[in-house]
Protein backbone atom coordinates (compact mmCIF):
# COMPACT_ATOMS: atom_id res chain seq x y z
CA UNK A 1 0.00 0.00 0.00
CA UNK A 2 1.26 3.28 -0.78
CA UNK A 3 1.05 6.41 0.85
CA UNK A 4 -1.86 8.54 0.67
CA UNK A 5 -1.28 12.41 0.24
CA UNK A 6 -4.22 14.14 2.48
CA UNK A 7 -3.50 11.26 5.36
CA UNK A 8 -2.95 13.46 8.34
CA UNK A 9 0.54 11.97 9.84
CA UNK A 10 1.96 12.90 13.32
CA UNK A 11 4.79 11.50 15.32
CA UNK A 12 3.93 12.76 19.68
CA UNK A 13 6.59 12.69 22.12
CA UNK A 14 6.40 12.87 25.56
CA UNK A 15 2.80 10.83 24.84
CA UNK A 16 2.14 10.00 28.59
CA UNK A 17 -0.69 7.70 28.68
CA UNK A 18 -2.32 9.21 25.23
CA UNK A 19 -4.73 12.30 26.20
CA UNK A 20 -3.03 14.19 23.63
CA UNK A 21 -2.85 11.48 21.21
CA UNK A 22 -6.72 10.37 21.66
CA UNK A 23 -7.44 14.23 20.87
CA UNK A 24 -5.65 14.09 18.18
CA UNK A 25 -6.66 10.87 16.30
CA UNK A 26 -10.31 12.20 17.20
CA UNK A 27 -9.14 15.21 14.93
CA UNK A 28 -8.05 13.06 11.96
CA UNK A 29 -4.75 12.53 12.74
CA UNK A 30 -2.93 8.81 12.10
CA UNK A 31 0.66 8.25 14.53
CA UNK A 32 3.20 7.31 13.34
CA UNK A 33 4.81 6.48 16.46
CA UNK A 34 4.70 7.58 20.23
CA UNK A 35 7.53 8.28 22.29
CA UNK A 36 7.09 7.55 26.06
CA UNK A 37 9.81 6.63 29.05
CA UNK A 38 7.19 5.53 31.34
CA UNK A 39 6.85 1.68 31.26
CA UNK A 40 3.29 2.04 32.63
CA UNK A 41 2.32 4.57 30.59
CA UNK A 42 3.81 2.64 27.12
CA UNK A 43 2.02 -0.43 28.03
CA UNK A 44 -1.02 1.67 28.62
CA UNK A 45 -0.90 2.87 24.78
CA UNK A 46 -0.12 0.13 23.94
CA UNK A 47 -3.31 -2.39 25.16
CA UNK A 48 -5.45 0.32 23.72
CA UNK A 49 -4.21 0.26 20.17
CA UNK A 50 -3.98 -3.56 20.72
CA UNK A 51 -7.62 -3.67 21.64
CA UNK A 52 -9.94 -0.86 20.60
CA UNK A 53 -11.57 -0.62 16.76
CA UNK A 54 -10.82 2.81 15.74
CA UNK A 55 -7.35 2.34 16.24
CA UNK A 56 -6.53 -0.02 13.95
CA UNK A 57 -4.73 2.29 11.51
CA UNK A 58 -2.21 2.73 14.49
CA UNK A 59 -2.21 -1.06 15.28
CA UNK A 60 -0.72 -1.92 12.24
CA UNK A 61 1.06 1.37 11.21
CA UNK A 62 2.40 3.29 14.64
CA UNK A 63 5.52 2.48 16.35
CA UNK A 64 4.76 2.75 20.67
CA UNK A 65 8.75 3.56 21.65
CA UNK A 66 9.40 2.89 24.97
CA UNK A 67 12.46 4.85 25.54
CA UNK A 68 13.88 8.25 26.40
CA UNK A 69 12.81 10.89 23.71
CA UNK A 70 16.72 11.86 23.35
CA UNK A 71 17.23 8.65 21.79
CA UNK A 72 14.36 8.52 19.42
CA UNK A 73 15.66 8.62 15.39
CA UNK A 74 12.81 9.61 13.03
CA UNK A 75 15.08 9.86 10.34
CA UNK A 76 17.40 7.01 8.82
CA UNK A 77 20.76 8.73 9.73
CA UNK A 78 23.23 6.53 7.94
CA UNK A 79 24.09 2.95 7.21
CA UNK A 80 24.36 2.18 11.08
CA UNK A 81 21.60 3.87 12.67
CA UNK A 82 18.08 3.11 10.77
CA UNK A 83 14.56 5.01 11.54
CA UNK A 84 12.90 4.68 15.19
CA UNK A 85 9.57 4.48 12.72
CA UNK A 86 9.63 1.45 11.44
CA UNK A 87 5.82 0.02 11.17
CA UNK A 88 4.97 3.35 9.51
CA UNK A 89 7.07 2.33 6.52
CA UNK A 90 4.61 -0.26 5.97
CA UNK A 91 2.26 2.42 4.77
CA UNK A 92 4.83 5.03 3.58
CA UNK A 93 6.84 2.31 1.10
CA UNK A 94 9.98 3.72 2.74
CA UNK A 95 11.60 5.55 5.60
CA UNK A 96 9.97 8.80 6.73
CA UNK A 97 11.51 11.86 4.68
CA UNK A 98 12.16 15.22 5.61
CA UNK A 99 9.11 17.31 5.20
CA UNK A 100 6.89 14.82 4.70
CA UNK A 101 5.27 14.16 8.75
CA UNK A 102 1.85 15.83 9.11
CA UNK A 103 2.87 17.16 12.54
CA UNK A 104 5.18 17.02 15.29
CA UNK A 105 3.45 16.97 18.72
CA UNK A 106 4.43 16.97 22.18
CA UNK A 107 3.61 17.78 25.64
CA UNK A 108 7.14 17.98 27.27
CA UNK A 109 7.35 17.85 30.94
CA UNK A 110 5.47 20.98 32.88
CA UNK A 111 8.02 20.90 36.15
CA UNK A 112 10.03 23.31 34.56
CA UNK A 113 7.49 25.51 34.45
CA UNK A 114 4.90 24.88 36.32
CA UNK A 115 3.27 27.26 39.85
CA UNK A 116 3.45 24.29 41.84
CA UNK A 117 7.35 23.39 41.49
CA UNK A 118 10.34 25.69 41.72
CA UNK A 119 10.00 27.08 37.86
CA UNK A 120 14.08 26.55 37.48
CA UNK A 121 12.78 26.60 33.21
CA UNK A 122 15.49 25.79 31.31
CA UNK A 123 17.68 24.84 33.91
CA UNK A 124 15.48 22.15 34.85
CA UNK A 125 17.22 18.77 33.75
CA UNK A 126 13.82 17.81 32.59
CA UNK A 127 13.55 20.94 30.08
CA UNK A 128 13.26 19.27 27.07
CA UNK A 129 12.17 22.41 24.81
CA UNK A 130 15.27 21.59 23.32
CA UNK A 131 15.02 18.48 21.48
CA UNK A 132 11.42 19.19 20.39
CA UNK A 133 13.18 21.83 18.37
CA UNK A 134 15.47 19.53 17.39
CA UNK A 135 13.23 17.44 15.82
CA UNK A 136 11.54 19.99 14.18
CA UNK A 137 14.19 20.71 12.65
CA UNK A 138 15.33 17.02 11.52
CA UNK A 139 11.51 16.71 10.50
CA UNK A 140 10.59 19.57 9.17
CA UNK A 141 6.66 18.72 9.64
CA UNK A 142 4.18 20.66 8.08
CA UNK A 143 3.28 21.61 11.46
CA UNK A 144 4.51 21.64 14.87
CA UNK A 145 2.50 21.47 18.46
CA UNK A 146 3.88 21.97 21.88
CA UNK A 147 1.66 21.83 24.94
CA UNK A 148 2.69 22.68 28.40
CA UNK A 149 1.22 24.41 32.01
CA UNK A 150 -0.06 28.30 31.93
CA UNK A 151 3.10 28.70 33.56
CA UNK A 152 5.25 28.79 30.75
CA UNK A 153 3.34 32.35 29.83
CA UNK A 154 4.99 34.06 33.00
CA UNK A 155 6.95 36.95 32.60
CA UNK A 156 10.38 35.67 33.69
CA UNK A 157 10.21 32.85 30.87
CA UNK A 158 9.79 35.90 28.48
CA UNK A 159 13.07 35.28 27.08
CA UNK A 160 12.93 31.57 27.26
CA UNK A 161 9.37 31.77 25.14
CA UNK A 162 10.92 34.57 21.99
CA UNK A 163 14.19 31.66 21.82
CA UNK A 164 11.70 29.26 21.09
CA UNK A 165 10.38 31.45 18.54
CA UNK A 166 13.56 32.42 17.09
CA UNK A 167 14.82 28.84 16.85
CA UNK A 168 11.43 28.26 14.31
CA UNK A 169 10.70 31.81 12.98
CA UNK A 170 13.86 33.30 13.56
CA UNK A 171 14.63 36.32 14.87
CA UNK A 172 16.87 38.16 17.50
CA UNK A 173 16.88 36.14 20.72
CA UNK A 174 19.39 35.70 23.95
CA UNK A 175 20.40 31.99 23.82
CA UNK A 176 19.53 30.06 27.00
CA UNK A 177 23.01 28.38 27.14
CA UNK A 178 25.92 30.80 26.29
CA UNK A 179 23.64 34.04 27.45
CA UNK A 180 24.74 35.98 24.36
CA UNK A 181 21.84 37.84 21.75
CA UNK A 182 21.64 36.47 18.33
CA UNK A 183 19.98 36.41 14.99
CA UNK A 184 18.40 32.98 14.52
CA UNK A 185 17.99 32.23 10.61
CA UNK A 186 14.68 30.22 11.82
CA UNK A 187 13.49 27.02 10.19
CA UNK A 188 10.86 28.72 7.92
CA UNK A 189 7.81 28.55 10.48
CA UNK A 190 4.87 30.96 11.05
CA UNK A 191 4.31 31.19 14.71
CA UNK A 192 0.24 31.41 15.39
CA UNK A 193 1.17 32.18 19.21
CA UNK A 194 1.36 30.81 22.47
CA UNK A 195 -2.28 30.79 23.09
CA UNK A 196 -3.87 29.53 26.69
CA UNK A 197 -6.89 27.25 26.33
CA UNK A 198 -8.94 26.37 29.47
CA UNK A 199 -9.86 22.94 29.50
CA UNK A 200 -13.13 23.59 31.13
CA UNK A 201 -14.34 25.56 27.70
CA UNK A 202 -14.05 22.00 26.07
CA UNK A 203 -16.27 20.33 27.86
CA UNK A 204 -13.78 18.68 30.77
CA UNK A 205 -15.33 19.26 33.79
CA UNK A 206 -12.07 20.55 35.25
CA UNK A 207 -10.34 23.96 35.74
CA UNK A 208 -7.35 23.11 33.64
CA UNK A 209 -5.45 26.02 31.85
CA UNK A 210 -2.73 24.81 29.32
CA UNK A 211 -0.48 27.16 26.81
CA UNK A 212 0.06 25.81 23.38
CA UNK A 213 2.08 26.56 20.85
CA UNK A 214 1.43 25.99 16.88
CA UNK A 215 3.75 26.50 14.83
CA UNK A 216 3.18 26.01 10.72
CA UNK A 217 5.55 25.95 8.13
CA UNK A 218 5.64 29.26 5.96
CA UNK A 219 5.34 27.11 2.91
CA UNK A 220 2.29 24.90 3.99
CA UNK A 221 0.17 27.96 5.48
CA UNK A 222 0.50 30.52 2.63
CA UNK A 223 -2.58 32.95 2.62
CA UNK A 224 -4.52 30.21 4.67
CA UNK A 225 -5.46 31.85 8.28
CA UNK A 226 -5.13 28.90 11.28
CA UNK A 227 -8.16 29.68 13.22
CA UNK A 228 -7.85 29.11 17.37
CA UNK A 229 -10.49 27.46 18.89
CA UNK A 230 -12.83 28.69 21.08
CA UNK A 231 -15.41 27.27 23.85
CA UNK A 232 -17.45 24.73 22.59
CA UNK A 233 -19.59 23.94 25.63
CA UNK A 234 -20.80 25.78 28.99
CA UNK A 235 -18.69 24.45 31.80
CA UNK A 236 -19.36 20.92 32.89
CA UNK A 237 -19.61 20.30 36.96
CA UNK A 238 -18.10 17.75 38.61
CA UNK A 239 -21.62 16.95 40.04
CA UNK A 240 -22.74 16.33 36.48
CA UNK A 241 -19.49 14.44 35.04
CA UNK A 242 -19.44 11.84 38.48
CA UNK A 243 -23.06 11.72 39.30
CA UNK A 244 -23.23 8.25 37.35
CA UNK A 245 -19.94 6.99 38.40
CA UNK A 246 -20.77 7.73 42.26
CA UNK A 247 -24.17 5.87 41.86
CA UNK A 248 -22.88 2.83 40.60
CA UNK A 249 -19.87 2.83 43.62
CA UNK A 250 -22.25 3.13 46.29
CA UNK A 251 -25.16 0.77 44.73
CA UNK A 252 -23.97 -2.75 46.56
CA UNK A 253 -23.56 -1.02 49.71
CA UNK A 254 -27.52 0.83 49.48
CA UNK A 255 -28.77 -3.13 48.43
CA UNK A 256 -27.11 -4.24 51.78
CA UNK A 257 -29.65 -3.24 54.13
CA UNK A 258 -29.15 -2.11 57.80
CA UNK A 259 -26.72 -0.22 59.13
CA UNK A 260 -24.32 -0.37 56.06
CA UNK A 261 -27.65 0.85 53.57
CA UNK A 262 -27.79 4.05 56.04
CA UNK A 263 -24.19 4.73 56.19
CA UNK A 264 -24.35 4.71 52.54
CA UNK A 265 -27.49 6.19 51.49
CA UNK A 266 -25.85 9.59 54.20
CA UNK A 267 -22.48 9.47 52.67
CA UNK A 268 -24.09 9.59 48.89
CA UNK A 269 -26.29 12.12 50.07
CA UNK A 270 -23.71 14.57 51.45
CA UNK A 271 -21.87 14.31 48.54
CA UNK A 272 -24.48 14.80 46.20
CA UNK A 273 -25.65 17.98 48.23
CA UNK A 274 -22.34 19.56 48.59
CA UNK A 275 -21.57 18.93 44.69
CA UNK A 276 -24.75 20.03 43.67
CA UNK A 277 -24.18 23.57 45.99
CA UNK A 278 -20.96 24.15 44.45
CA UNK A 279 -22.94 24.32 40.70
CA UNK A 280 -23.95 27.96 41.92
CA UNK A 281 -20.34 29.21 42.18
CA UNK A 282 -18.55 31.42 40.26
CA UNK A 283 -16.54 28.87 38.63
CA UNK A 284 -19.90 26.30 37.99
CA UNK A 285 -18.87 23.49 40.47
CA UNK A 286 -15.96 22.54 38.14
CA UNK A 287 -13.12 20.58 39.61
CA UNK A 288 -10.24 21.66 40.25
CA UNK A 289 -6.69 20.94 38.49
CA UNK A 290 -5.72 17.25 38.76
CA UNK A 291 -2.30 16.53 40.03
CA UNK A 292 -0.02 13.79 38.91
CA UNK A 293 3.08 14.25 40.71
CA UNK A 294 5.90 12.43 39.68
CA UNK A 295 8.45 10.02 40.33
CA UNK A 296 10.50 12.66 42.59
CA UNK A 297 7.53 14.44 44.05
CA UNK A 298 3.81 13.66 44.85
CA UNK A 299 2.07 10.69 45.09
CA UNK A 300 -1.49 9.35 44.93
CA UNK A 301 -3.36 11.93 46.17
CA UNK A 302 -5.61 15.38 44.57
CA UNK A 303 -2.51 17.93 45.26
CA UNK A 304 -1.57 20.36 47.56
CA UNK A 305 -3.58 21.63 50.52
CA UNK A 306 -5.24 24.30 48.05
CA UNK A 307 -6.35 21.47 45.92
CA UNK A 308 -7.82 19.28 48.65
CA UNK A 309 -9.48 22.61 49.69
CA UNK A 310 -11.49 22.92 46.50
CA UNK A 311 -12.15 19.01 46.25
CA UNK A 312 -13.46 19.40 49.64
CA UNK A 313 -16.13 21.96 48.37
CA UNK A 314 -17.47 19.42 45.81
CA UNK A 315 -18.11 16.56 48.64
CA UNK A 316 -14.89 14.61 47.82
CA UNK A 317 -11.87 13.40 49.78
CA UNK A 318 -8.35 14.37 48.05
CA UNK A 319 -5.99 12.83 50.76
CA UNK A 320 -5.80 9.70 48.50
CA UNK A 321 -7.06 7.80 44.96
CA UNK A 322 -10.07 4.85 46.18
CA UNK A 323 -9.69 1.47 45.17
CA UNK A 324 -11.99 0.53 41.73
CA UNK A 325 -15.44 -0.14 42.18
CA UNK A 326 -15.05 -3.63 41.48
CA UNK A 327 -11.56 -3.89 44.45
CA UNK A 328 -13.46 -1.95 46.83
CA UNK A 329 -16.30 -4.38 47.02
CA UNK A 330 -13.90 -7.25 47.09
CA UNK A 331 -11.70 -6.20 49.72
CA UNK A 332 -14.04 -4.11 51.59
CA UNK A 333 -12.24 -0.83 51.85
CA UNK A 334 -15.55 1.04 51.88
CA UNK A 335 -14.82 2.38 55.16
CA UNK A 336 -11.60 3.68 53.35
CA UNK A 337 -13.14 4.50 49.41
CA UNK A 338 -16.40 5.59 49.96
CA UNK A 339 -17.66 6.12 53.91
CA UNK A 340 -15.42 8.78 55.21
CA UNK A 341 -16.56 11.96 56.85
CA UNK A 342 -14.60 14.38 54.53
CA UNK A 343 -15.96 12.73 51.29
CA UNK A 344 -15.45 9.84 49.20
CA UNK A 345 -12.45 9.43 47.60
CA UNK A 346 -11.99 9.38 43.53
CA UNK A 347 -11.41 5.98 41.77
CA UNK A 348 -8.48 6.52 39.16
CA UNK A 349 -11.47 5.70 36.74
CA UNK A 350 -13.46 9.02 38.00
CA UNK A 351 -10.18 10.95 37.81
CA UNK A 352 -10.29 9.62 34.06
CA UNK A 353 -13.57 10.86 33.63
CA UNK A 354 -12.61 14.67 34.84
CA UNK A 355 -9.65 14.54 32.75
CA UNK A 356 -11.90 14.03 29.39
CA UNK A 357 -10.65 10.51 28.57
CA UNK A 358 -12.89 8.43 26.77
CA UNK A 359 -14.58 5.63 29.29
CA UNK A 360 -13.31 2.26 27.00
CA UNK A 361 -9.87 4.24 27.20
CA UNK A 362 -8.08 1.85 29.96
CA UNK A 363 -4.53 2.06 31.97
CA UNK A 364 -2.05 -0.33 33.16
CA UNK A 365 -0.41 -0.52 36.32
CA UNK A 366 -0.75 0.04 40.35
CA UNK A 367 -2.99 2.29 41.08
CA UNK A 368 -0.64 5.32 41.59
CA UNK A 369 0.85 4.13 38.21
CA UNK A 370 -2.58 4.67 37.14
CA UNK A 371 -3.86 7.68 38.56
CA UNK A 372 -0.23 9.29 37.49
CA UNK A 373 -0.89 8.44 33.74
CA UNK A 374 -4.46 10.47 34.31
CA UNK A 375 -3.15 13.31 36.08
CA UNK A 376 -0.52 14.27 34.34
CA UNK A 377 -2.30 14.22 30.77
CA UNK A 378 -3.05 16.31 28.39
CA UNK A 379 -7.24 16.25 28.28
CA UNK A 380 -8.16 14.62 24.97
CA UNK A 381 -11.33 17.37 24.56
CA UNK A 382 -8.48 20.12 24.20
CA UNK A 383 -6.07 18.41 22.02
CA UNK A 384 -8.96 17.67 19.53
CA UNK A 385 -10.20 20.59 18.98
CA UNK A 386 -6.62 22.22 18.35
CA UNK A 387 -5.49 19.26 16.36
CA UNK A 388 -8.81 20.04 14.21
CA UNK A 389 -7.85 23.58 13.83
CA UNK A 390 -4.23 22.47 12.55
CA UNK A 391 -5.84 19.71 10.26
CA UNK A 392 -8.03 21.90 8.66
CA UNK A 393 -5.11 24.15 7.63
CA UNK A 394 -3.09 21.32 6.33
CA UNK A 395 -6.02 20.04 4.61
CA UNK A 396 -6.74 23.34 3.12
CA UNK A 397 -3.45 23.41 2.24
CA UNK A 398 -3.60 20.16 0.56
CA UNK A 399 -6.59 21.49 -1.79
CA UNK A 400 -4.93 24.61 -2.61
CA UNK A 401 -1.84 23.03 -3.84
CA UNK A 402 -3.63 19.97 -5.75
CA UNK A 403 -6.01 22.51 -7.53
CA UNK A 404 -2.80 24.87 -8.29
CA UNK A 405 -1.41 21.38 -10.03
CA UNK A 406 -4.34 20.87 -12.18
CA UNK A 407 -4.43 22.25 -15.55
CA UNK A 408 -7.75 23.54 -14.95
CA UNK A 409 -7.60 24.15 -11.48
CA UNK A 410 -9.92 21.62 -10.29
CA UNK A 411 -9.09 17.84 -10.70
CA UNK A 412 -12.28 15.96 -11.05
CA UNK A 413 -13.76 14.53 -8.14
CA UNK A 414 -12.28 16.49 -5.57
CA UNK A 415 -14.65 19.82 -5.09
CA UNK A 416 -15.52 18.78 -1.93
CA UNK A 417 -14.60 21.77 0.40
CA UNK A 418 -11.81 21.54 3.10
CA UNK A 419 -14.16 21.92 5.92
CA UNK A 420 -15.98 19.10 4.44
CA UNK A 421 -13.22 16.63 4.13
CA UNK A 422 -12.39 17.69 7.28
CA UNK A 423 -16.07 16.75 9.00
CA UNK A 424 -15.58 12.93 7.02
CA UNK A 425 -12.04 12.58 8.25
CA UNK A 426 -13.10 12.83 11.90
CA UNK A 427 -15.91 10.97 11.61
CA UNK A 428 -13.60 8.00 10.06
CA UNK A 429 -11.24 7.99 13.01
CA UNK A 430 -14.26 7.75 15.49
CA UNK A 431 -15.37 4.99 13.55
Amino acid sequence: MGPVEDVLTSIEICAGAGGQAIGLHQAGFKHLALVEIDPYAVETLRANIASLKEWSWEREYCDVISDDVNNFIPIPRDEDRESDVKKGQGYLGRPLARGELGLLAGGVPCPPFSHAGKQLGKDDERDLFPRILELTDELRPKAVMIENVRGIKDAKFEEYRTYIQARLAGGLARHPVTGIYQNFDGLDYHICEWEVLEASDFGVPQLRPRAVLVAIRKDVLGEIKFVWPTATESPKSAFRALEESMNDRYAPYLKMGGDVARLAEQRLGQWKEKAQRAESKKDFGVAPTLVGGSKKHGGADLGPSRAKAAWALLGVSGVGVANSHDVSVAKKSQDRDLFREGGPMLTVEQAAIIQGFPENWKFTGGKTAQYRQVGNAFPPPVAAAVGTAIADVLRAAHERDRCKSSPEGVLPGHASSPSADSVNNRESARA
